[in-house]
């Protein structure tokens, strides 16, 4: 019987493969619930009546659409297999807002086993894109993939 829900192994992925997150579209209440844990009690998070200039809504912070879609990740593309995050470099291009619905696109840049282990290093590539098609965050991640069973 296949397991549904089980993350790709090291062997599963290669250069240049690309994969898509499913859509997240993001709350009120998760922009309450991650800056009330995390402490991000900036002025542009939490008074609806901040006026930045032309820009109208709730802004959420770049590191909420992030893990949302590291989230995303650990429910699909690596559950079970994902045993370290190693690196991340992250750009912001644009913002999100609560409503935006974001999804995440990611290409496989390298897989370099290891010598020992049955594990491999994995670096991905990861466009956050939004509703209307717009990159509004873009990271390298560097992970540790096991590897399939002997």
């Amino acid at each position: 019987m296949k397991l549904v829900g089980w993350g790709y192994h090291w062997q599963d992925v290669e250069i240049g493969g690309r994969y898509r997150t499913i859509n997240r579209t993001l709350t009120e209440t998760d922009l309450v619930n991650f800056i009330s844990v995390t402490g991000m009690l900036e002025t542009i998070f939490i008074d609806a009546t901040f006026d930045v200039g032309t820009i109208k809504g709730r802004f959420v912070p770049a590191a909420l659409s992030y893990t949302l879609i590291e989230g995303l990740q650990c429910q699909s593309f690596f559950q079970g297999t994902g045993l370290a995050l190693l690196e991340v470099e992250k750009k912001v291009f644009k913002p999100v807002m609560v409503g935006d619905t974001i999804h995440g696109e990611i290409e496989v840049l390298s897989v370099k086993p290891t010598s020992k282990g049955n594990r491999a290093v994995v670096t991905t590539m990861n466009d956050i894109v939004n509703q209307h098609g717009d990159k509004v965050i873009t990271y390298k991640a560097v992970r540790m993939l096991a590897g399939k069973a002997a």
